[in-house]
């Protein structure tokens, strides 16, 4: 009986949760590893919170399994500072390289290897489908929580750096707790020409559906990169699509158990992404979303 240990950084009742944890489960049983027969898996959920997060890496790590899968930059960073032994295969990391995760993508050069998710294009890109959709708008800002995420900074130099590869200014708007969030929503909303980026962040994905209620009260207009705050009312989404990057890297466990090691497989970036387009929302907010937008929708929610 093989043991893996899986620390996320969202929560367990999140619907993205479920989604992901189920698709990385299926790509364990394609492989020929369930869960009781073969396999122990041990599941922590760190809700956005750094202290459960550190607790739960501690935990994970005292339990000796035979690979760790982590579910997020902040995550990743913990447990690069608990084991250099155990094998940790990443899922839906920033930047890894940047971050002094690994060594390279090509040759990771240690223990940790995986999947990253975001990078500054992708968030370029939301620029362009924000002012595609609101031509008005002037600035996007990209909601982030300091306190989880050490990323943020890196992200905005590499932006501020190369201003042409965004169609909007883009601008800082941090908040640690959901009083902070609601206070730097209304006050954004009163500069004309604002929208919002909700970019990969453990704090905003526990509370999305709060942001989506925020920046519809407010009337701004907002993309996130993940597909649920659309659900819940939010304008687009776009991102890389998370299931299937749970679902690859449960080829890099089974690789692992079989003999491979983190230091030689290279990091992948995503290969497929979701854009969701959410049409009611667009019509409270005085939009008329065109064809073309329309057309380049996974998905269109009426």
């Amino acid at each position: 009986m093989r043991k893996l240990g899986v620390l996320m950084i969202v929560a367990e009742d999140e619907p993205d949760s479920k989604r992901r944890i189920a698709a990385f489960r299926q790509g364990l049983q394609d492989l020929g590893w369930q869960d009781g027969r073969n396999i122990r898996i041990e599941y922590r959920w760190g809700a956005g919170q750094p202290d459960l997060i550190r607790q739960y890496a501690q935990e994970l790590v005292a339990l000796a399994p035979d690979i760790i899968v982590a579910n997020g930059t902040p995550v990743v960073a913990e447990l690069k500072q608990l084991t250099r032994s155990i094998p940790i295969v990443f899922a839906n990391v920033f930047d890894p390289v940047g971050m002094g995760l690994v060594e390279s993508l090509s040759r990771p050069g240690g223990n940790i290897t995986g999947f990253s998710f975001v990078n500054p294009e992708l968030i370029g890109k939301c620029t362009s489908l924000l002012k595609d959709a609101a031509p008005g708008v002037k600035r996007a800002a990209l909601l982030h929580s300091p306190k989880i995420n050490p990323f943020y900074p890196n992200l905005l130099r590499d932006l501020a750096a190369a201003p042409q590869s965004v169609a909007l200014e883009v601008v800082p708007a941090a908040a640690d707790t959901v009083e902070e969030l609601q206070t730097m929503i209304v006050a954004l909303a009163r500069t004309p020409g604002t929208s919002l980026i909700i970019g990969p962040d453990g704090f905003m994905i526990v509370h999305i559906a709060k942001i989506a209620q925020l920046a519809a009260a407010n009337r701004l207009p907002a993309i996130s990169v993940y597909r649920q705050f659309t659900v819940e009312g939010g304008l687009m989404s776009y991102g890389p699509d998370t299931p299937d990057i749970f679902r690859r890297s449960a080829e890099y466990v089974d690789r692992i158990l079989k003999g491979a090691s983190p230091a030689d497989l290279p990091v992948q970036q995503p290969t497929k992404f979701e854009f969701v387009v959410n049409q009611k929302a667009a019509a409270a907010l005085g939009l008329t979303l065109s064809p073309t937008l329309l057309s380049l929708a996974d998905e269109v929610i009426e």
